[in-house]
């Protein structure tokens, strides 16, 4: 592939309906299998809803023993029948954004560090990709499982020029759309400033990421030595990006964090419950619906659901094949 491919030609360019037709959308997900000419077969339950959850107690740990009787699902404060339960360590499709601007020089170097640490304490089976942002976002390694092409993606790096955030969003969530063959997608995101130089809003890069099958945003806000209107600002579009989604947003005090960090990421990313519905309200209906968790369970006492907040509905369905590798990005 070439370096410093963008993944897509232009992110400020009109969306038009028919740009996710082919994309997992919540309308359309389903399960993966393998045939013994090595294709993925992924065989939809048509107009399910998958929702990924963390569950977590008053202290904040995770709590892992829950069955499908603990979770309750609304949709637009309508009660949803759970119609799949997993709660199991599957592999995901992960993009990892990487600020380039010129104000990450001299953190590059930890921040790096703590991904592939994070590639490595995930799923073997993982497939991720790696982008690199700060003008412009630049596809430096597509898909793979490959440590060493990953961590080639990530050292291909150039300090300089702006933050173009919500393009970078908008353009990996369009690569998770052509190129994804898992059903659980995560976009890990890192930066130290607020977006200025984006042609997107942070609602267009929001609604692109909530037009898949619900990709979980966990984002990495460096942003202690920032000024207190450039903080501000910042930490706001993160937490956004990660709140609406089902992520986490991180904000560490040092860049010495960043690594035990990426840790956490990791585990969580491993630890979740997927739950499956189908809408009392048809899919051809389209729009967007809000989505509301709860889980119950005396012996733990109170806990907290973290999933996304919402999705658009979508009109269309297909059906999707993928081979056994991701196809190479020429």
């Amino acid at each position: 592939m070439s370096v410093d491919r963008d993944p897509v030609p232009s992110p400020d360019a009109e969306v038009p309906e028919t740009a996710f037709a082919s994309s997992n959308t919540p309308s359309a997900q389903g399960e993966l299998q393998k045939a013994q000419n090595g294709v993925y077969t992924l065989h939809q339950n048509v107009d399910e809803v998958l929702l990924n959850c963390t569950v977590v107690d008053e202290k904040g740990h995770p709590v892992e023993d829950l069955t499908r009787d603990n979770f309750r699902v609304w949709e637009d404060n309508v009660p949803q029948r759970t119609s799949s339960f997993r709660h199991q360590d599957q592999p995901v499709s992960l993009g990892i954004l990487v600020d380039n601007s010129g104000s990450m020089r001299d953190k590059r170097t930890a921040v790096n560090t703590a991904a592939m640490n994070l590639l490595q304490d995930s799923n073997r089976e993982d497939s991720a990709f790696i982008v690199n942002f700060n003008d412009h976002a630049y596809l430096d390694q597509g898909f793979t499982s490959d440590l060493v092409a990953l961590n080639r993606g990530l050292a291909h790096f150039d300090t300089q020029g702006t933050t173009a955030l919500y393009d970078a969003v908008a353009a990996s969530a369009d690569e998770l759309a052509k190129n994804t063959k898992l059903p659980k997608q995560v976009l890990l995101i890192v930066s130290d400033g607020a977006d200025n130089a984006s042609r997107l809003s942070e609602q267009e890069a929001i609604q692109r990421v909530q037009n898949l099958s619900g990709p979980v945003v966990y984002t990495i806000g460096l942003l202690y030595d920032s000024d207190a209107r450039e903080y501000q600002q910042a930490r706001q579009a993160l937490q956004t990006l990660s709140d609406e989604t089902g992520g986490i947003a991180y904000f560490p005090r040092s860049l010495g964090e960043v690594n035990e960090i990426a840790s956490e990421v990791a585990q969580d990313i491993r630890n979740q419950y997927t739950v499956g519905y189908h809408s009392t309200r048809a899919a051809s209906l389209g729009g967007y619906r809000v989505v509301h968790v709860e889980a119950y369970s005396p012996k733990h006492g109170k806990l907290t659901v973290r999933t996304r907040r919402g999705y658009y509905a979508r009109r269309d369905q297909f059906n999707q094949t993928a081979q056994d590798s991701v196809p190479p990005h020429n």
